[in-house]
C-alpha cells in the first residue's frame, strides 16, 4: 500500500480502499495508457469512472501529447492535473521541468478543457463543474488543470463569479480609490495573478493610474467562445449579434496588459477579439535554475514589467507622458540592454 510521505501530518493523503491508486513512477507513457483506459472504461465496459491523473506539467502534453490526442479521439473522460505548473513556479529545477507551452498545445485539443487557476476556490469550482459535466450529463470532453507548488494566501469567493469561472475569466472586486489620471485594465493567471495584484498597486501608488483587475482562469475557454460568437454573428446576417464573454467583460478602448507563466501565445489566443491595445507578456525560453522572483525577472513577467508595460501602452494611447516609462525603468532597476529571454 502506498504510504504518502506526508502521513504524520494533521493533513494527509488518504488512500480510500473502494478506490484505486496507480503510483507507476517515471513512465508517463504506461501512466498516460492506465488514465485511457480508464477513461474510456464508459464506453469499453460499460462502467464509468473519473481518473485524475497528477504529474509534472512539462511531462504531459509536450511529452506524450500524442497519446493525450489519442485518449481525446477516444473520447477520453477524466482530469489531468499538471502539477508543479508553469515556468517560473518550481524553482531550482532548470529548463527539463519548467513548463511554458502546454496551455498552448492543450487549446489546439478540441474536447480538452483546459485551465490555470490562481486560487483554490477557482480550482473547487473547475473541479465540481467538470465532474457534474462527465458523470452527470455525460459530456465527451476532459479537463486539463494546471496547479502550481508556490505558498501563497487564497482569498474568500467572491459572490456571484462561479459561472465566469468556468466562462474563463471574473473581474476581481474592485479596491477603493480616488480621482485617477488614466485606466488599464490588468489580466492574469495561476500564481502571476498575484504579480499582476502588485502590478496594479504600484500602478495606483507610483503613478495615480487606476486598474480593473481579471482572473482569466482560461485564455482557451475565452478564445472558443469569440471564435464561436464571431462564426455565429458571421452566418445569421440580419439578426441581433452576440456578444462573446471577451468582449462583454473587456469592452471599450482602455488598454490590456496580459500576463501569464507561459508563452505569449497563450494569452494572444484572445487578442484577436478585443477592442482595446492589447500587450501579452509570457516566458518564451528555455527554463532556468533560479529562485521564482529572479526568474519572473528574467522572463520579464513580475509586477515592475507590467506596470511598466502598461506605462507604455498607455504612452502610445497619448494618455501619459513617454517620459513616465524612462522613469519607471529607472526606479524599478530593469535592465534595459540584457538579451531577450527567448534568446538566452
Amino acid at each position: 500500500q502506498y504510504e504518502p510521505e506526508d502521513a504524520g501530518s494533521m493533513l494527509y493523503y488518504r488512500e480510500a480502499r473502494d478506490g484505486q491508486l496507480l503510483e507507476e513512477g517515471i513512465t508517463e507513457a504506461g501512466a498516460l495508457s492506465s488514465w485511457t483506459a480508464a477513461a474510456t472504461s464508459y464506453s469499453v465496459h460499460a462502467e464509468p469512472m473519473l481518473p485524475f491523473y497528477i504529474y509534472y506539467s512539462m511531462f504531459g502534453f509536450q511529452r506524450v501529447g500524442d497519446l493525450i490526442w489519442a485518449a481525446a479521439d477516444q473520447r477520453a473522460r477524466g482530469f489531468l492535473f499538471g502539477a508543479t505548473a508553469g515556468r517560473t513556479t518550481l524553482g531550482g529545477e532548470g529548463l527539463q521541468h519548467q513548463d511554458g507551452s502546454s496551455h498552448v498545445i492543450a487549446a489546439m485539443t478540441p474536447n480538452c478543457r483546459a485551465y490555470d487557476p490562481a486560487f483554490a476556490y477557482e480550482l473547487a469550482i473547475i473541479v465540481d463543474h467538470g465532474m457534474r459535466q462527465m458523470m452527470e450529463r455525460h459530456a465527451d470532453e476532459f479537463y486539463y488543470i494546471t496547479v502550481m507548488n508556490e505558498n501563497y494566501a487564497h482569498p474568500s469567493l467572491p459572490d456571484g463569479v462561479e459561472e465566469d469561472v468556468i466562462r474563463g475569466m471574473y473581474r476581481l472586486p474592485r479596491p477603493e480609490r480616488g480621482t485617477a489620471k488614466a485606466q488599464v485594465r490588468l489580466l492574469g493567471s495561476g500564481t502571476i495573478l498575484r504579480e499582476v495584484i502588485a502590478a496594479s498597486e504600484l500602478l495606483a501608488q507610483d503613478w495615480n493610474i487606476a486598474s480593473d483587475i481579471y482572473s482569466v482562469t482560461s485564455f482557451s475557454e475565452l478564445a472558443r467562445d469569440a471564435r464561436e460568437t464571431e462564426r455565429w454573428n458571421r452566418l445569421h446576417p440580419g439578426q441581433p449579434e452576440r456578444r462573446s464573454h471577451v468582449d462583454t467583460l473587456l469592452a471599450g478602448a482602455s488598454p490590456i496588459v496580459a500576463a501569464t507563466d507561459y508563452v505569449r501565445a497563450y494569452p494572444q489566443l484572445i487578442a484577436a477579439y478585443t477592442r482595446g491595445r492589447f500587450i501579452a507578456l509570457g516566458t518564451d525560453g528555455f527554463g532556468r535554475s533560479d529562485t521564482r522572483a529572479a526568474l519572473r525577472s528574467f522572463f520579464e513577467v513580475d509586477r515592475h514589467q507590467i506596470v511598466v508595460a502598461a506605462l507604455d501602452a498607455l504612452a502610445r494611447e497619448g494618455v501619459v507622458a513617454h517620459d513616465a516609462m524612462g522613469e519607471a525603468i529607472k526606479r524599478y532597476g530593469i535592465e534595459t540592454e540584457c538579451v531577450a529571454p527567448w534568446q538566452a
